[in-house]
């Protein structure tokens, strides 16, 4: 029997409430993840609920995964087989693999990446006569918000959001129509499709939505703030035989509205599903108590919200600080100058981060802390699946899992160079619309289209086949790196830089895409399939933080200032954090202020940056800005000019401060080293 006494009273009664719609809005750093999964022990072990008929669904498969292991942790790898616990895209892939050639696909269809996309868009804007007037991104972009919103080609023009004198509109309304017969064709979705033909499905056959929602009985979501229109009515069709529907979220949270997300899916969840029990979690085990004053007095001004109020057993005498600094230059040195200190006496840099608005903020922080040497993170680079030779090698999986992926199949037909040019290519894809076969099909049977090029075209052919067969016969790493060898990838990749350090990089980056399919041998086991890795890699949640590969380095990332957006920052938590910027113009931002938006999510930004502090909370904002080339006076919040004659922050003016000399730094650094080694000779 699974013991919920080790969770308070509240946590305990979201716990221990399984039947029918409950609403758990748990403030930050409330201990939700944890409420959630002895939720859902409790159900296996004590209530005896089948685990084939829970369903846990989370945005991020970072979440998704720290959910599975506590779960498996508690329970045990036996009794949690058979629970489902993944992102709303992973089970729309899986509900989509059952059911999706009712929509006239067939299973083995391909998930197309950005890439892919803007090729199809580039061809329907060419085809519109319009291919150099027109930013192919703006189209596709438009494209992807009328999917999340659930609009198809054929009613995008019926709706308030075409306008007939947008010439943006009347070209997406055109290429949308092109674009959506090209993937039909191609038998591939892309990743905005994934829920949008879940929904159209659950509309269209009903039966489907049913056949779901008696799978899975017992139903959870988490940051339940951040669903879209989509993820509700998915929500809805899960639902259709049952209310059994737990959701997780905090309303004060909900910042990402430009995503698609729509907070009145929480603050409405009593009129949606009726009959609904309402938990608060308010107690915080996160921040000290001077933070959580600060943070409640500043969202409590909003008024469509639910009322809640965190509170924590953590005092503390070390209240938040707003500090008046001369400019941004000035402002970085401010900051990094306690971070010195902060260094100097044995602090650790990982207890750091610098929290931003916008990336614009960030050249003048980095300049401080290269010249200063300490080192930082910044969250949001590069990631491994984003480069060029990852994203070859990627294309060459999916061109053997699934052969009519065109988009694929044109990537790597001359990667490595095989005389292959466009001219052929063309020749080929003539034949391939005329008799409706896929462009593989039509190079095996159609060599002869090109009698200069029938050898190539032949070895090509040869070779996915021969891929096909290995990765079949081979464990999945294994075959990576002979499909690998096999095409001389690494001789092409050095061939291809002038640098030789370059070309290093790059195949390190291939061998750390060999390593991520060991690793994914371990966590899936042996009948880890080419199947299931290629879903993976394309089914990588943009919202998670940084890429499974990078885990081994968690260490060194630890002894870094780490430097993030306020919207990356959700969900993490540091000792110690620098708010920059918090300015009128800046939080909350000048656009949202200008075009008369609701203030309330710059608002909810601002509270989700102070909620990230544990214990000490520094915010800064500039008497004056360079903007344009122009010196700008600069003026504080109004969310901290309206608390200004209260107690809940020392208001500092420092711009006295900031400007160390070289040998004061020296200083601070010889401090660092000597506790250092004072540490090491203890």
């Amino acid at each position: 029997m699974i013991s919920l006494s080790g969770l308070n009273p509240q946590q305990r009664l979201a716990a221990e409430t399984i039947e029918g719609p409950v609403l758990i809005l748990a403030g930050a750093g409330s201990g939700k993840t944890r409420t959630l999964t002895y939720r859902i022990a409790h159900m296996v072990d004590n209530l005896e609920i089948p685990p084939s008929q829970i369903l846990g669904v989370s945005f991020t498969n970072k979440a998704a995964k720290e959910m599975r292991e506590r779960v498996h942790s508690l329970l045990g790898r036996r009794k949690s087989k058979g629970i489902t616990l993944s992102t709303f895209h992973s089970l729309g892939v899986r509900i989509l693999k059952s059911e999706i050639t009712k929509l006239g696909y067939h299973r083995n269809f391909s998930i197309y990446d950005t890439t892919d996309q803007m090729s199809i868009i580039r061809e329907g804007l060419k085809l519109y006569k319009a291919d150099k007037n027109f930013d192919k991104k703006v189209v596709l972009s438009k494209i992807g918000f009328l999917k999340n919103r659930g609009i198809s080609a054929i009613e995008f023009s019926k709706t308030r959001h075409f306008n007939e004198d947008d010439p943006y509109d009347i070209a997406t309304e055109t290429v949308y129509h092109f674009y959506e017969d090209k993937l039909k064709f191609y038998n591939a979705i892309d990743f905005d499709d994934i829920l949008f033909l879940v929904v159209r499905l659950f509309k269209e056959h009903p039966e489907v939505a049913r056949t779901w929602s008696e799978k899975y009985r017992y139903i959870m979501i988490d940051e339940y703030q951040d669903t879209n229109s989509l993820q509700f009515q998915l929500t809805l069709g899960l639902t259709l035989s049952h209310n059994n529907l737990c959701v997780v979220g905090d309303d004060d949270q909900s910042i990402y509205a430009f995503r698609g997300a729509d907070v009145s899916n929480i603050l409405g969840f009593e009129s949606n599903f009726p009959g609904a029990k309402i938990v608060k979690l308010e107690e915080n085990y996160r921040s000290v108590m001077p933070v959580l004053k600060l943070a409640n007095e500043v969202i409590k001004v909003n008024k469509n919200r639910r009322e809640k109020t965190l509170w924590s057993k953590k005092e503390s005498s070390v209240v938040p600080e707003l500090w008046l600094t001369g400019d941004t230059d000035h402002e970085a040195q401010a900051v990094v100058e306690e971070i010195l200190k902060h260094q100097s006496e044995g602090g650790h840099l990982g207890d750091i981060a610098i929290l931003y608005r916008s990336n614009t903020q960030v050249p003048p922080l980095e300049d401080e802390l290269r010249m200063s040497q300490i080192p930082y993170s910044i969250i949001g680079g590069q990631k491994l699946y984003e480069k060029k030779e990852v994203k070859d090698l990627v294309a060459y999986l999916s061109v053997i899992h699934n052969p009519s992926d065109q988009m694929a199949m044109r990537r790597v037909l001359n990667v490595p160079p095989r005389g292959i040019g466009t001219a052929t290519l063309n020749k080929f894809l003539e034949k391939s619309e005329e008799e409706r076969i896929d462009l593989f099909e039509t190079m095996k049977i159609h060599s002869n289209l090109a009698p200069a090029r029938a050898k190539s075209i032949e070895e090509f052919t040869s070779l996915i086949n021969w891929a096909r067969e290995t990765f079949v016969t081979q464990p999945l790493p294994q075959a990576v790196s002979l499909l690998v060898e096999k095409i001389d990838f690494f001789n092409f990749i050095d061939k291809s830089y002038d640098s030789a350090k370059q070309a290093e990089r790059r195949r390190n980056d291939i061998m750390y895409f060999i390593d991520s399919a060991e690793r994914f041998l371990k966590y899936r086991g042996q009948n880890a399939t080419l199947e299931d890795f290629v879903e993976k890699i394309l089914l990588q949640d943009s919202q998670d933080k940084r890429d499974e590969e990078d885990e081994e380095d968690d260490d060194i990332r630890k002894n870094e200032v780490t430097l993030m957006t306020l919207h990356s920052s959700k969900g993490l938590e540091f000792r110690q954090v620098y708010l920059i910027g918090m300015e009128e113009d800046t939080l909350p931002h000048k656009r949202t202020v200008k075009e008369g938006d609701d203030i309330g999510e710059e608002r909810r930004l601002c509270y989700v940056g102070i909620t990230r502090a544990q214990e000490r909370l520094i915010m800064t904002y500039c008497k004056e800005r360079e903007l344009f080339g122009k010196k700008t006076p600069r003026h504080p919040s109004r969310f901290m000019n309206e608390l200004m004659d209260k107690d809940f922050f020392i208001h500092k003016d420092v711009t006295s401060f900031g400007h160390l000399t070289v040998e004061e730094a020296d200083a601070y650094k010889k401090g660092f080293f000597s506790n250092l080694r004072d540490s090491l000779d203890d």
